[in-house]
């Protein structure tokens, strides 16, 4: 679990995180949510210390992040995996390479462990035929199946995901959504992902935090927002005509239940 107690976050003048408190859970999806501008981002990096926090916690499993030095920074990042909305994959290495980077950085297998350890992780997202492939060999959705692959080579108790579904489109973004849960589960890890896809919300978002200009304006459960009367939040996730109608349905089904 992860715990964030009390965080701030400034940058000259500009405070862009304010009093922010939260835990992210074993074994959930995890989402984090808010406009552009609103420090969701700024958040995630304080979380994996790309940013340090002006003040405040962040607590991995009671392990104070912000405290350690930087030799325990490090350690501690080996237990993180992370997904960035490029897929960021390296176009000189193919796919099981890429995959079998962070082993061949972090891990002390022999190159046969390694390159097991690797397929294991392709087999997982069902690439395992894509191996010998280089990144621009393979299409967007493939690329982002490969960053999992290759986030989860470490066996990490942390997964990060910035934007996993950018650029793909609803079919594909619903695969890896279910492969982020099933791995969540299947792994218990700690899944934190930082999205704007609203089907992300409502099909996988188990414990959900929305950020609004800097604070913690509401969390939940996906099947809370439907009954939230937040209007912040209402106005950020029902944003088009077609989910306020949703809404507007859910609710009558639920006068109509009550009564």
């Amino acid at each position: 679990m992860i715990e964030i107690n009390h965080l701030y976050k400034s940058f000259g003048d500009k405070e862009v995180l304010k009093d922010i408190s939260a835990t992210f859970e074993n074994g959930k999806t995890n989402l984090i949510i808010g406009q552009s501008g609103s420090g969701k981002t700024v958040l995630v990096k304080n979380l994996v210390g790309l940013l340090d926090p002006t003040s405040g916690e962040v607590l991995y499993d009671g392990r104070n992040f912000v405290l350690m030095d930087k030799n325990e920074k490090v350690a501690m990042r080996r237990e993180m995996g992370m997904i960035f909305q490029s897929a960021a994959l390296f176009d000189s290495l193919n796919v099981l390479e890429n995959v079998m980077f962070p082993l061949d950085m972090f891990s002390s297998m022999n190159y046969r462990e390694r390159m097991k350890r690797a397929q294991e992780c392709l087999a997982r997202v069902n690439l395992i035929d894509a191996e010998k492939k280089f990144p621009d060999e393979i299409s967007g959705g493939m690329q982002k199946r490969v960053a999992i692959a290759r986030a989860i080579a470490l066996n990490p108790k942390y997964l990060f995901c910035d934007e996993p579904n950018s650029g793909l489109d609803p079919k594909t973004s619903l695969v890896i959504d279910e492969l982020l849960h099933g791995i969540t589960h299947e792994f218990n890890i700690t899944t934190i992902i930082n999205t704007h896809d609203m089907n992300s919300v409502m099909g996988i978002g188990e414990k959900i935090i929305y950020i609004y200009e800097g604070k913690k304006e509401w969390e939940g459960k996906s099947s809370d927002i439907m009954m939230s009367t937040n209007e912040k939040l209402t106005d950020f996730v029902f944003a088009s005509d077609l989910l306020k109608k949703m809404k507007q349905n859910e609710m009558e089904k639920m006068r109509r239940n009550n009564s």
